[in-house]
């Protein structure tokens, strides 16, 4: 690691943008302020008419994973290479393996795989398909041994990853013991599978009935399921990949009852639409099948972006999870066996911008918020990443806002032979990147080495998330002091007819009637009624008076 200086430029940050050059020692931010001096032996970066920006954080990638019976064509360096090459200077992958095999031990092996190959920095969410003992103690090893903060549950994928309602309360309820961050997939597993056969029935099985098979009402409904949950259990929750309207407006309502929820949309849903799948070419229709789906509404990506400009949507990742069409064509002939997943890592900073910045939705300060700032807060690893300060890692991008980019397969570093975004032009780019302190992207090209990331853990009990969580649990309901009920209560019969046991067959002297009925519900004439002491049990409390209607023949004031 060397000495850059980068001379120039305006320094974004999520709450301001002021013009200072930034001095970078030994992969920290040393300095940042104007007219700094430039020690013998720094690198000189122009930033002249540019932004100088915190690298961005992907909160959604899926590198090197098994998943439908074939592994992603991005492993941790070429998704990780491709993700520098975009701007991204850090990513948060998901742990999901068999769910047969031990959480510790799937952390261990995902742990491996990225130490050897990750460009960038990289940290992990785990998964969890259940709750029992071991998954418990294992949530606790990952918090506060391995330093995991977060873990995602499925509530689609039927029969493979998904998880029930009980035990879904149940991780909410650990995670939030252990500071942690409960993440949900929110789509309706059990009634996709009834739709899915039904549209199969009727003879659909090209991509477009991925999309007829998960409406966007199985997304909101489970989202707001989720976000439900999370309000009576009082613990956070972060939607992934938020993908329609209603999904959205289910995370925005939430915010509004006061629930701690965190919505994620990601780059193909904030820039493309489900058209894609009634396209006539099946390897194109098949490169967006992705869950949940792409909306067929073509107002959805921009009202996405709205929500996402205004706050009501928090931050971006890219669910980049990408398969060829050799692996996509395992369900040439059935829909639901084509491998779920798209592109992205390279492409999400740009995308936001231009559909964001450059379309008059969010300034640049907002748009360092929801690509970096927002993610490093949520997962408490700020202002170590997502800022540019003294201190800081030397994450940094110089970002061209007007430099333009036509996206294509034919150019991208990204492990696949389609890209969603083919042939698209965006306004935005960036133009350095730096990594650790190490220029890793300039002019065009890519000078990384495999194995350089580092694991990043994410320390529980992230202020951003929490601090609400904590009042909130010292608000309590408070009780209505009233007098005792004292009146008769209703004897509840078993199926039998027996009479079930309550205190009201006590007297005041200790007799109770004891024998139950006949099977015929009728009192059994062999139990007396008598007692001793000269009460009954069914005895009710002497009355001095009783108010009547006035008989014939004259009124009468009372019965004494």
């Amino acid at each position: 690691m060397g000495r850059v200086l980068i001379q120039g430029g305006t320094v974004v940050n999520h709450d301001r943008a002021f013009k200072a050059d930034v001095f970078i020692e030994d992969g920290i931010i040393k300095d940042v302020g104007e007219n700094l001096v430039a020690i013998e032996g720094t690198k000189l970066i122009d930033a002249s008419g540019k932004l100088v920006i915190p690298g961005g954080i992907d909160t959604h990638t899926h590198l090197d994973l098994l998943f439908m019976g074939t592994r992603t064509g991005d492993d941790f360096y070429t998704g990780t290479r491709a993700a520098l090459a975009g701007g991204t200077t850090m990513i948060m992958n998901f742990i999901l393996e068999n769910k047969q095999i031990p959480l510790l031990e799937q952390y261990d092996m995902n742990k491996t795989r990225a130490e050897k190959n990750a460009c960038c920095d990289f940290a992990f969410h785990a998964c969890v398909y259940n709750f029992n003992e071991q998954v418990e103690k294992d949530m606790e090893v990952l918090t506060k041994e391995k330093g995991i903060n977060s873990f995602k549950m499925f509530m689609a994928y039927k029969d493979a990853f998904m998880i029930s309602d009980a035990d879904m309360i149940k991780v909410f309820k650990k995670c939030k013991e252990l500071g942690a961050i409960p993440m949900v997939h929110a789509e309706n597993g059990d009634v996709i599978d009834e739709c899915q056969q039904k549209i199969k029935n009727l003879g659909i099985t090209g991509p477009e009935g991925h999309l007829l098979s998960r409406p966007e009402s199985l997304e909101a409904e489970a989202t707001n399921r989720a976000i439900t949950i999370a309000h009576e259990v009082n613990s956070p929750v972060y939607i992934v990949h938020v993908m329609s309207k209603s999904a959205a407006n289910a995370v925005s309502e939430g915010k509004r009852k006061g629930t701690v929820v965190i919505g994620e949309p990601i780059a193909a849903g904030l820039a493309t639409d489900g058209t894609h799948y009634y396209n006539k070419c099946w390897r194109h229709s098949a490169g967006h099948v992705m869950s949940p789906p792409l909306r067929d509404d073509i107002s959805t990506p921009g009202y996405l972006m709205d929500l996402l400009a205004s706050g009501d949507l928090e931050l971006t990742g890219t669910d980049h999870c990408v398969f060829n069409t050799n692996q996509k064509a395992l369900g040439k002939d059935d829909f639901s066996k084509i491998p779920n997943g798209v592109n992205g890592v390279e492409d999400r900073m740009t995308v936001i911008w231009d559909r964001g910045v450059k379309a008059g939705k969010m300034d640049p300060c907002r748009f360092v918020a929801v690509t970096s700032t927002n993610a490093a807060k949520v997962f408490n690893i700020y202002p170590q990443k997502g800022y540019i300060g003294k201190g800081s890692d030397a994450d940094v991008v110089v970002w061209d806002p007007e430099q333009s980019k036509t996206i294509s397969v034919k150019t991208h570093n990204q492990a696949v032979d389609f890209n969603i975004f083919e042939g698209m032009t965006f306004n935005g780019s960036a133009v350095t990147v730096i990594s650790k302190g190490n220029v890793v992207f300039e002019n065009g090209t890519l000078n990384v080495e495999r194995g350089t990331g580092k694991f990043v853990p994410t320390p529980c009990f992230p202020d951003y998330v929490y601090n609400r969580i904590k009042i909130r649990d010292n608000i309590k309901p408070v009780k209505v002091d009233r007098e005792p009920y004292t009146g008769p209560v209703v004897e509840i019969k078993a199926e039998n007819g027996t009479p079930k046991a309550t205190d009201n067959h006590n007297n005041q002297n200790g007799s109770t009637h004891q024998r139950p009925l006949t099977k015929s519900g009728l009192r059994n004439l062999q139990d007396s009624s008598i007692s001793f002491g000269g009460d009954q049990w069914d005895d009710q409390p002497i009355r001095s008076s009783t108010r009547v209607k006035n008989p014939p023949g004259g009124k009468s004031t009372g019965i004494y």
